[in-house]
């Protein structure tokens, strides 16, 4: 059997800050991300299965990544529950802003970690997570590859 990997893209608008960074992202700020997920599995050969010839149904996985990581991110502001930002945090949320707090500096190397953990959980067994680009500007991005990890 074949093996194929496919890729569907999203993209969302979210605002984070870098505590302790030297540079200007240490103030709040946002991005528009493009996010690329790409898995890898056999095409379904059991031609009476709704889903034959697919290796996962783009409209599945594209719910996986929607309620894991798109609708929760959207027009949000990422801090480090860790950092003294999170008084800031507690001032945005206390007048309506929508607030994720995370274990980890929100830099995208960090995101696309924990979106990688989000998105292998969901996945059905004989699907597999080959990469996850998250693209914070045109020019740059990062990069995580199940071969590396």
């Amino acid at each position: 059997m074949n093996t194929i990997r496919i890729t569907k893209q999203f993209s969302f608008e979210t605002g984070h800050a870098l505590y302790g960074y030297d540079g200007k992202c240490k103030n709040i700020h946002g991005h528009s991300y493009k996010l690329s997920v790409t898995v890898i599995g056999s095409p379904i050969s059991d031609t009476s299965n709704v889903k034959y010839g697919m290796v996962i149904d783009f409209s599945d996985l594209k719910k996986i990544v929607k309620e894991e990581i798109v609708d929760v991110f959207d027009h949000a502001t990422v801090f480090n529950k860790n950092t003294p930002h999170i008084k800031l945090a507690e001032e945005l949320k206390n007048r309506g802003h929508h607030v994720i707090l995370v274990d980890y500096q929100p830099t995208s190397e960090m995101m696309t970690i924990d979106f990688a953990k989000k998105i292998n959980n969901r996945l059905p067994k004989n699907i597999k997570l080959h990469a996850v680009k998250l693209q914070e500007t045109e020019s740059s991005f990062a990069e995580w590859f199940a071969s590396d990890n």
